[in-house]
């Protein structure tokens, strides 16, 4: 076999667990490798993307407008410290349903108590006017708060999740930008949304006081320091992908006096990476395969969110199927048959849950090529060889490993920058949390791209877009009461 890096480990050790439990042709299989090798990234070219990172990082905390990795403001200026108490409601708007969140917080630093209602945003609505789509979502809050036994005269903190792009103001006041997922509201775009909730509200009159408006990123990120104080890091890496991080007032020079360093607030702030454009500007296309090239193309937005499209669940079965297809051009798999009749040759055919289903049967099954193989039959390819297989996991692992590497890549950019010691890094996402060995893959990465310099942890953590925004308020609520200017 030919020599491989530290990276390579886990691939390697469950591709020997592998051949202890089924056959299959190693000679043919290491010839597969070799012809792969051009995918894999060393800790050289990783350590490289990292210097391109912090550079791209650095050009957005000066300026937005002309920066790929926008490096946004959220007016967060303190994360929990687990001891906020009280009841606050939550609004969790970004697409075809929205919640509605009544939290209760002990401040002992548990979970406490969450009541919440999912309810649904019509299609006249998304498309209607925006008066009649704010008016909807006061609608159903009043419905929450009289079902909840809550006075509708009581002003209670609430903490807005609206996962549309923003130009963020203040740490309560957001301007749309653009409506996407299919809202097209009229009269929203270019409007404070805050105000637009509250003017609604006042119309039915229900007492709120919308104190936080964050997004799902942040929203991770503050959900998990009400458990861990350590925690000044949000990761999601699901569908998409996104980071946030406490960033030193100092460094974020496009403020341009927006916030006084003497209010009495820490001199920090958290800032909405929206990391999934790093690459947009030809960053990192050395590092790009031809797979990632032809995924772009056929997207539906060509040259944007480059990072993103390396990384995140909604693209990773793509490229493991674009993989496939090419070695069964070259004779490599399937005995060299032609995939494009079949399901596999079908843009979209393989899923990523097909490859975290692939790499559980490899650490957990007896016979993971013979699972593998019916998991192939089902998905269009008629009587995969166990050498087909074990060559499937492979390039599965493979392509999951690069995703977890450039995680590792932005959260060693981002602690490399923060130089704290001690960091808990709360995490979410469909693909952290369904994939077999993603968290451990990012963890070894992280530590060997720091050298060791930077103790951390990554903690998962959950709803970030409904608990987070109820702590964002419990926050701003406790800032508030110890007399601080917010």
């Amino acid at each position: 076999m030919i020599s491989r890096q530290a990276s390579d480990v886990n691939m390697l050790s469950s591709i020997t667990a592998l051949a202890a439990k089924e056959e299959f042709d190693i000679a043919h299989f290491n010839k597969v490798r070799d012809h792969c090798s051009y995918i894999e990234l060393n800790d050289e070219q990783l350590r490289e993307i990292m210097q391109r990172l912090e550079q791209s990082f650095a050009e957005g905390l000066q300026n937005e407008e002309t920066a790929v990795v926008k490096m946004l403001p959220s007016f967060i200026r303190a994360t929990s410290v687990g001891k906020e108490s009280g009841e606050f409601l939550a609004l969790d708007l970004g697409g075809s349903n929205f919640r509605v969140l009544l939290i209760t917080l002990h401040g002992d630093g548990k979970k406490g108590e969450m009541r919440h209602v999912t309810y649904a945003v019509p299609q006249e609505l998304q498309q209607g006017t925006g008066e009649h789509l704010f008016d909807h979502v006061a609608d159903c809050l009043h419905n929450f708060m009289v079902a909840e036994r809550l006075s509708c005269n009581k002003t209670l903190p609430l903490g807005f999740t609206f996962s549309f792009p923003c130009q963020q103001r203040g740490l309560a006041s957001a301007s749309l930008v653009a409506w996407t997922k299919g809202f097209s509201a009229s009269g929203v775009v270019g409007k404070d949304v805050v105000q637009l909730l509250t003017d609604a509200c006042r119309r039915k009159n229900i007492a709120v006081n919308v104190v936080a408006l964050v997004n799902d990123t942040v929203g991770t990120m503050l959900a998990c320091s009400f458990f861990d104080p350590d925690c000044s890091i949000g990761l999601i890496v699901g569908t998409g992908s996104n980071a946030c991080y406490m960033e030193r007032l100092q460094n974020i020079t496009k403020l341009n006096g927006l916030v006084s360093v003497n209010d009495g607030l820490p001199e920090e702030m958290c800032i909405n990476c929206e990391l999934g454009a790093f690459g947009d500007d030809g960053k990192i296309d050395k590092y790009r395969t031809v797979h990632d090239r032809t995924l772009d193309a056929n997207s539906i937005n060509p040259r944007k969110q480059t990072f993103e499209k390396m990384i995140s669940g909604m693209y990773l079965g793509e490229l493991v199927r674009l993989v496939l297809v090419e070695l069964a051009g070259a004779g490599l798999l399937f005995s060299g048959s032609a995939v494009s009749s079949s399901a596999i040759g079908k843009q979209g055919s393989f899923s990523t849950r097909i490859l975290s289903e692939v790499e559980r049967y490899v650490l957990e099954s007896e016979k993971p090529l013979h699972k593998i193989g019916l998991l192939l039959s089902d998905n269009g390819i008629a009587s995969p060889s166990s050498t087909d297989c074990a060559v499937v996991a492979y390039v599965c692992s493979m392509i999951s490993s690069r995703s977890s590497n450039l995680c590792a890549v932005a959260m060693a950019t981002i602690l490399q920058r923060i130089k704290r010691k001690r960091v808990a890094i709360g995490v979410d996402g469909s693909l952290y949390k369904a994939h077999p060995t993603f968290k451990d893959l990012l963890s070894t990465k992280i530590e060997a791209l720091t050298g060791g310099k930077y103790e951390f942890k990554l903690v998962l953590s959950e709803d970030g877009s409904g608990r987070g925004a109820a702590v964002a308020a419990a926050v701003a609520v406790r800032l508030a009461g110890a007399g601080v200017k917010k």
